[in-house]
């Protein structure tokens, strides 16, 4: 099922042919960006790991991702899927953001930072006053795009990535300001 987003100062698309929407974890609206997700993921680390990405992706149930203490959210152009991520609770204050993608034939347009913005608006929303998160060795633009958007890095950032492994992030987002926790 398909709902609407609530408004917010991050949902408002500077593209009148974008909008947010929250949907269920196996709605197939969502299809085709996990399944972009998956084809990238499987050919990062198809020859390190012992089980396909599917596995991975399906690995928490769909209610993981639902309200009242996770979210599903996908950016639509002309009600096409093309950039989006989920959160599940980490902890009692602590959201774990994880598939925050951009379908390959949208990347280098700033979706996936207005992706994190409305997940943290939602969050937030939710009364989350911080989020958790992991990318792997092999996505040096997810470590980038979580650096420039204000994530604090737990792990020593002059090791290799591939000696690293996975790559932690926390972002406190208390100090995002004030939001109206009624909307929606």
């Amino acid at each position: 099922m398909t709902v609407p987003a609530t408004a917010s100062a991050s949902s408002s698309a500077p593209d009148s042919r974008q909008r947010f929407v929250r949907i269920a974890y196996d709605d197939p609206l969502g299809a085709p960006l996990l399944d972009d997700l998956e084809r990238e993921y499987d050919e990062r680390y198809g020859d390190v790991h012992e089980q396909p990405a599917r596995t991975e992706i399906l690995r928490y149930p769909p209610e993981a991702f639902a309200a009242p203490t996770g979210a599903f959210i996908h950016l639509l152009e002309d009600e096409e899927p093309i950039s989006g991520g989920a959160f599940m609770r980490f902890d009692e204050s602590t959201a774990e953001f994880k598939r925050i993608w951009t379908h390959s034939d949208h990347l280098g347009r700033g979706l996936a930072s207005r992706v994190l913005a409305e997940l943290e608006a939602e969050a937030l929303r939710l009364g989350y006053t911080q989020v958790y998160l992991t990318t792997g060795p092999r996505q040096p633009e997810a470590v980038r795009l979580y650096l420039k958007n204000g994530y604090t890095p737990l792990f020593d950032s002059t090791l290799e990535a591939e000696e690293i492994g996975i790559h932690g992030f926390t972002k406190d987002l208390t100090s995002l300001g004030e939001i109206d926790k009624t909307a929606g």
